[in-house]
C-alpha cells in the first residue's frame, strides 16, 4: 500500500478529532489502536474517503480521497466495528454478489467470484443462510468476503474481534492473518496486533507513537494507565 497524509486534519465543529499529521505507510499489515474517542476510527476513514480531510489531503495508491472518492471506495473496503449493519441482502450469497451486481458484471462472472467468495472464507455451508441467523464469528466473516469479493487492494478492519467469544475470535484472527490484501486493524485486542510490522497509537487527536508493536504497546499502557 501505498497511503499519504500531508497536513491532514480533522474537524466536527467546533471539535478536533484529528490534529494536523503527515504521515505515509507503506507496509502491508498495521495496527492502529488507542483509548475510546482517540482518533484511530476518524484517521482510518479517512484511508476510504468516509471522512474527509478539513484541511490537508489523503492520497491512496495515487487517489486522492477527494478528488478521487469513488475509485478510492474501491481501492480500500472498509469492514465496520458492527458488520451485522453492513450486511444488506436478507441471505450470505446474495450479500455477497449485490456489490458485483451493483457494478454490472454478467451474471456468469457474479455466480463464480461469489462462489470464489465463500469458499475463500470457509462459509461455502452458510450461502443460503438467511443474515440474521449468523453466529459473530460468521457474521464477519461474510462481511469480509461482502468486501473483498470486489477486489479492494486494502482492507480496512475496524475492531473485527469486538464481542466474539474465545473460539470466533480465533476463527476471525486466523482469517486476517491470511489476507492476500494489505490490511489495517483497528482494534483494542492487542494480541490481534502483535504482529503486525506497524503500529499506531492515537490520544486524544494525536499520533502519540507509531512503530514496532512491542514498544506502541508498553506506551499505550502507559497512557491507559495499566
Amino acid at each position: 500500500m501505498d497511503i499519504r497524509f500531508t497536513d491532514c486534519s480533522v474537524s466536527f465543529g467546533e471539535r478536533v478529532a484529528l490534529h494536523p499529521l503527515t504521515l505515509a505507510l507503506d507496509e502491508r499489515r498495521i495496527g492502529i489502536i488507542g483509548l475510546n474517542g482517540s482518533g484511530k476510527t476518524t484517521f482510518a476513514r479517512l484511508i476510504n474517503g468516509l471522512v474527509k480531510p478539513t484541511t490537508g489531503r489523503v492520497v491512496v495508491n495515487g487517489l486522492d480521497t477527494r478528488k478521487d472518492d469513488k475509485a478510492v471506495l474501491a481501492e480500500a473496503g472498509f469492514i465496520f466495528q458492527n458488520p451485522q449493519h453492513q450486511l444488506i441482502m436478507p441471505i450470505v450469497s446474495d450479500d455477497i454478489a449485490f456489490g458485483l451486481k451493483n457494478r454490472g458484471l454478467p451474471q456468469h462472472e457474479i455466480a463464480a467470484r461469489t462462489e470464489a467468495a465463500l469458499t475463500r472464507f470457509g462459509v461455502t455451508h452458510l450461502a443460503r443462510r438467511r443474515v440474521h441467523e449468523l453466529s459473530g464469528g460468521e457474521t464477519q466473516l461474510v462481511a469480509m468476503a461482502s468486501v473483498v469479493v470486489t477486489g479492494p487492494r486494502i482492507l480496512i478492519l475496524d475492531e473485527p474481534t469486538n464481542q466474539l467469544d474465545l473460539r470466533n475470535r480465533r476463527m476471525v484472527a486466523d482469517t486476517i492473518d491470511t489476507l492476500d490484501e494489505d490490511t489495517i486493524v483497528i482494534t483494542h485486542d492487542l494480541a490481534l496486533v502483535e504482529g503486525v510490522e506497524r503500529l499506531l497509537l492515537f490520544h486524544e487527536g494525536r499520533l502519540l507513537a507509531d512503530g514496532r508493536p512491542a514498544e506502541t504497546i508498553r506506551r499505550y499502557h502507559e497512557v491507559a494507565g495499566c
